[in-house]
C-alpha cells in the first residue's frame, strides 16, 4: 500500500507545534533529521519518546499518511489546524510500503554496549556475539521505534547499565526507566539480571511501545509502565533518567526522591557544556557525581546520599 509523504523544514523552537499539528490530522508517523547532516550515517530519530529528540537548530521533518490522502485538503487541514506555522514549504511524495520498511532496516544494524549488551532489529539475525548465552539482547521492533541505542544519550546509559552488571551491582535489583520512550534501557536491565524494572513517561504511546516491546522480548511479567500521574512513589536502588537537561534540572527534586539511600543514578540528554548545571542541581542529594562524554553528549552518574 503506499503512502503519502509530506517533508517540510522547520526549526528547533517550532517542531513541537509541527509534529502536533501533523498529529492532530492522522499522520501515521513522525520523523526527524538534521537539516544540515553532510554525513552518510545520519540517523533519523523516529517517533522520539519525551525528552530523548536530538534537538537540532534546523530540522527536517517528515510526516507519513495513508495514501490516498488528498494534499490539498491535507494542507487545509493543518492550516486550519495551527494558523501560525507556515506550510508552504511543505512538498509531498507517495512512497510505497516496503520503501519505508527498507528505510529503517538500511539504518538499524545489531549494535553491542559494554561486554553482554544487544540491541538487534527484529528483522535480524542475531549477530556473532549475541547468540551467546550470558549475552543480553533486547530485540526492538521497527514501528515502535522511540529508541534504539542509536544515539549517545541512549549508548551512555546502556553502556553504564551493562558495567553495572558485570560489578554484580544489577542482579535481583528493582530498577527506575525514568522517560522511558520505547523502554529499551528498562529492558536491557532486566536483560542484564535486574529484578523487575518500571518505565515512567508522559506520552501514552511510549507506554505501549515500552509494553509492547517488553511483551515480545518475554519480560512483561517484570515490567510496569505509567503515566507520571499513576506512577506509585517508591524508592529504587537504580535509576536512570535519559532526558534533557532542562527537564533533569527541573525535575531533580522529583528525580531525587525516586533514588533509595546509596542508590545508584545515571542521568543523560545532557550536551557538552550542561554537565555543570546538572551536577550543582543533584550535589545536595548525590555524592561521587561523574560525567563521562560521548560525542558532543554527557552522562552524569553517582551515588544517593543517606537521608
Amino acid at each position: 500500500m503506499p503512502f503519502l509523504e509530506l517533508t517540510l523544514p522547520c526549526t528547533e523552537v517550532q517542531q513541537p507545534r509541527y509534529e502536533r499539528a501533523l498529529e492532530g490530522v492522522g499522520a501515521l508517523a513522525v520523523t526527524l533529521a538534521d537539516a544540515h547532516a553532510d554525513a552518510p550515517d545520519e540517523q533519523a530519530i523516529f517517533e522520539p519518546g519525551v525528552g530523548q529528540t536530538p534537538l537540532w537548530g534546523e530540522m527536517v521533518l517528515t510526516a507519513l499518511f495513508p495514501g490516498e490522502t488528498p494534499a490539498e485538503l491535507l494542507l487545509q487541514a493543518l492550516s486550519a489546524a495551527d494558523e501560525g506555522l507556515d506550510w508552504s514549504r511543505a512538498a509531498f511524495r507517495e512512497v510505497e510500503d516496503q520503501d519505508w520498511e527498507r528505510a529503517w532496516m538500511d539504518q538499524y544494524e545489531p549494535l553491542r554496549f559494554g561486554e553482554r549488551t544487544w540491541i538487534v532489529p527484529w528483522n535480524h539475525e542475531l549477530p556473532e556475539g549475541a547468540d551467546a548465552t550470558d549475552a543480553a539482547v533486547v530485540r526492538l521492533d521497527p514501528g515502535l521505534a522511540f529508541g534504539s541505542g542509536t544515539h549517545p544519550t541512549t549508548a551512555l546509559c546502556l553502556q553504564w547499565l551493562d558495567a553495572l552488571a558485570g560489578e554484580g551491582r544489577l542482579a535481583g535489583r528493582d530498577v527506575l526507566d525514568f522517560g522511558c520512550g520505547s523502554g529499551i534501557l528498562a529492558l536491557a536491565a532486566l536483560k542484564l539480571g535486574a529484578a523487575s524494572a518500571v518505565g515512567v513517561d508522559n506520552d501514552p504511546q511510549a507506554v505501549t511501545a515500552t509494553l509492547d516491546n517488553a511483551e515480545r522480548n518475554g519480560v512483561a511479567d517484570r515490567m510496569a509502565v505509567y503515566l507520571p500521574g499513576d506512577e506509585p512513589a517508591r524508592r529504587y536502588p537504580v535509576v536512570v533518567a535519559n532526558i534533557l537537561a532542562s527537564a533533569l534540572v527541573e525535575l531533580v527534586d522529583t528525580v531525587a526522591s525516586r533514588v533509595a539511600d546509596a542508590g545508584v543514578i545515571a542521568l543523560s540528554g545532557i550536551l557538552e557544556g550542561q554537565e555543570g548545571e546538572v551536577i550543582a542541581a543533584y550535589a545536595p542529594h548525590f555524592d561521587g557525581l561523574v560525567a563521562e562524554r560521548s560525542g558532543d553528549w554527557m552522562r552524569v552518574t553517582g551515588i544517593r546520599r543517606r537521608d
